[in-house]
């Protein structure tokens, strides 16, 4: 089979099964794989999957959605892989669309319409990260945290070490993917609202999350966009303090050799940084 479909599945009981029927109804399992990560569910997602003619792979525990990923990615056959959610947000019938356009693109999204269902909470926090990951590739972002697109399993698979257990999955793969060079290709999806249960984000937990993943991403993918400004910032202002104190009291301050010299650090540790990233984002 040269396509595979991921698609990761937690606690989702309520709406596994809508998923599934779609489908069957395209006649899907005949032409491609389909993988199904149950991972860790405590209902009886695993058990209502099993019923259908899909690859089944259990996790013991709740490992992330971005773990689950990884496991079927790993397991997957196909040159080309695609994911979506489990919960019915997403259309099946875009497969085919996502199938042809990988035969332009190393990544193809799903971009989700203006009209399309999204949390209000979430918004603030998807912008930041929206801005910094511009900042950090020097160019527009496509919907870089929508969980419908496809892959190249070759490249994908060469990144997996990079990618998080969390959610933040899709995000990481748009930038990583952008910073290496790779080409992707968009078109437009309307999401529909989740089924059943609400979504296990929260607010406040993953508030510090998204926190955590904004410096993930600046330190993996370009540590001297921070490093550089950061020093140059704290050099120019020691100098220009010291110069101040220089020619009004005949000497230069500690707070101005201070600074001067925590803008040469920042300098240098940016450097390496920027060396330990180019390791880390190696095959």
């Amino acid at each position: 089979m040269n396509v595979s479909i991921v698609v990761p599945a937690y606690n989702e009981e309520e709406a596994i099964r809508s998923g599934l029927e779609k489908f069957i109804k395209l006649n899907l399992p005949s032409g491609y794989e389909i993988l199904y990560i149950n991972d860790g569910s405590s209902d009886d997602t695993g058990k209502i999957i099993s019923e259908y003619p899909v690859k089944l792979y259990n996790h013991n525990v709740n490992k992330g959605y971005g773990a689950a990923l990884k496991t079927g990615i790993r397991k997957a056959q196909g040159d080309k892989v695609i994911i979506l959610d489990s919960d019915g947000q997403h259309d099946p019938t875009h497969i085919q669309k996502i199938i042809d356009m990988l035969d332009d693109y190393d990544m193809v999204i799903g971009e989700r319409t203006d009209d399309s269902f999204q949390v209000k909470n979430r918004q603030s926090g998807k912008k930041i990260i929206r801005w910094i990951g511009e900042y950090m590739v020097e160019q527009k972002l496509p919907d870089y945290n929508s969980g419908f697109r496809g892959f190249n399993r070759k490249i994908i698979s060469e990144m997996l070490h990079l990618m998080p257990n969390g959610f933040s999955f899709s995000t990481t793969s748009t930038l990583a993917f952008l910073k290496e060079g790779y080409t992707i290709g968009t078109f437009p999806i309307k999401v529909s609202e989740r089924v059943g249960r609400k979504s296990n984000v929260k607010f406040a937990k993953d508030g510090a999350k998204t926190t955590l993943l904004i410096f993930r991403i600046i330190m993996l993918f370009n540590p001297l966009k921070i490093f550089f400004p950061a020093s140059l910032i704290s050099f120019l202002l020691g100098v220009g303090f010291g110069l101040y104190g220089y020619f009004l009291f005949g000497r230069f301050s500690n707070t101005a050799i201070l600074l001067s010299v925590l803008g040469m650090f920042l300098f240098f540790i940016g450097l390496i940084a920027d060396q330990i990233s180019m390791l880390n984002r190696r095959r």
